[in-house]
């Protein structure tokens, strides 16, 4: 049996920067990992160059039956910290939008990067290591893999939640918590395309590949981002935004004009230039194939003059279009979803340090903590800040 002071499940994000960071502490570091290739979320993350964080992180950014709990790592780990490790690795990157900053090159400089870290620190890594028994015994954790057996005085979990299954996600992080008594909260897709039932997408397919600026509301949280109609119904930042906060049998509400006033922009052409089509005169403020099915949702012909259309009228479609409602049936679920929601309950853990408050030595970090950020890197923030708080201790 291979021996450590600090063992760690799963080579993500959290898992190797707390590698890094319990390394630097002089702890001898084991990580282990089901898979061949260490961070393959990273890797696949942000188009490839991966969102590795964002300038706007807050705590109200963050998705938890305790929004608070984040705070403390978030602050004590941040976004700046994190960019200054990336400056000094010589990664060049930029700032796309509201915040989100990608690596001008590939996602694999931030993968290198952390390998680097690790190593540096003396952390082994042995990947190809299936998962077995879990165990505490004589205050200290055992692990039995495919790759042998290890124990060491402190066990974290960075295993991640059950995004994306076809590069290895798993619920092993839930079932090691419930282990060890610590509740798991409701887990579900989140950051995920939203579907339809065949009447309402024989309506939306034939707009499949077109995408507006949209905002695009569940309640009273609504993202003004890009809306992307699709297949299999809508997809796009600001309804991979909102997916995390709808919940099903709700319905959401679009706005597919945001920023304009449709209403007044076809009283001001119907002046200027009243014979005009409808269709045509509404195909100036939104994409062709979104005119015609606005159109369509307000029972109008668009073919009709814009002359002839009273306000009220123009005004009905323009409410139509700044608040059209639909009610989705469901998400594309975990094989799309970017991440999930729900999983350890924050009560059960120490916001300053991660650990189990019942099972000293126990740490649970990044995903598979009941802490969801929104689009946008702050799920790659709170995997290294909460991996920097556990690094620091365990």
């Amino acid at each position: 049996m291979e021996t450590a002071d600090v063992l760690i499940l799963g080579a993500g994000a959290a898992g190797l920067f707390a590698a890094a960071e319990a390394g630097r502490r002089g702890r001898r570091v084991i990580v282990l990992d089901h898979a061949v290739r260490p961070g393959e979320k990273i890797r696949i993350s942000g188009g490839g160059r991966c969102n590795f964080t964002n300038l706007s992180t807050a705590p109200e950014r963050f998705l938890s039956k305790n929004p608070r709990f984040a705070l403390s790592a978030l602050r004590r780990f941040t976004p700046q910290d994190f960019i200054a490790r990336v400056d000094a690795a010589g990664i060049a990157w930029h700032e796309k939008t509201l915040g989100q900053l990608f690596c001008d090159g590939k996602a694999t400089q931030i993968v290198d990067m952390l390998l680097t870290g690790a190593d540096r620190a003396g952390a082994k890594l042995v990947t190809g290591a299936e998962i077995g028994a879990v165990r505490r015994e004589g205050g200290r954790f055992t692990v039995e893999t495919s790759r042998g057996a290890f124990a060491g005085a402190s066990l974290i979990v960075a295993t991640g939640g059950k995004s994306i299954p076809k590069i290895g996600a798993s619920g092993l992080g839930y079932k090691v918590a419930e282990q060890f008594g610590l509740p798991v909260l409701e887990t579900r897709p989140g950051l995920v395309p939203l579907t339809f039932a065949e009447q309402e997408l024989e309506r939306l397919r034939p707009l499949a590949g077109v995408s507006v600026s949209a905002r695009v509301s569940s309640g009273k949280t609504g993202f003004d981002e890009a809306l992307l109609f699709t297949h299999r119904g809508l997809s796009g930042p600001a309804v991979l935004q909102v997916s995390s906060y709808w919940r099903e049998g709700l319905p959401i509400t679009v706005d597919l004009a945001r920023g304009q006033d449709v209403a007044a922009a076809l009283k001001a052409a119907r002046g200027a230039a009243g014979r005009v089509a409808l269709q045509s005169a509404l195909a100036r403020l939104l994409p062709e194939k979104v005119a015609a099915l606005a159109l369509a949702e307000a029972g109008l012909d668009g073919a009709n003059r814009l002359a002839d259309q009273g306000n009220p009228v123009l005004e009905r479609l323009a409410s139509g279009i700044h608040g059209w409602v639909l009610r989705p049936v469901g998400t594309e679920g975990y094989r799309t979803a970017e991440v999930t929601l729900g999983g350890v309950d924050t009560d059960a853990l120490d916001a300053r340090t991660m650990e189990a408050k019942a099972v000293p030595g126990l740490y649970f970090v990044g995903e598979v903590v009941d802490v969801t950020g929104w689009l946008g890197g702050y799920n790659f923030q709170w995997a290294w800040s909460s991996g920097w708080a556990a690094g620091q201790v365990a």
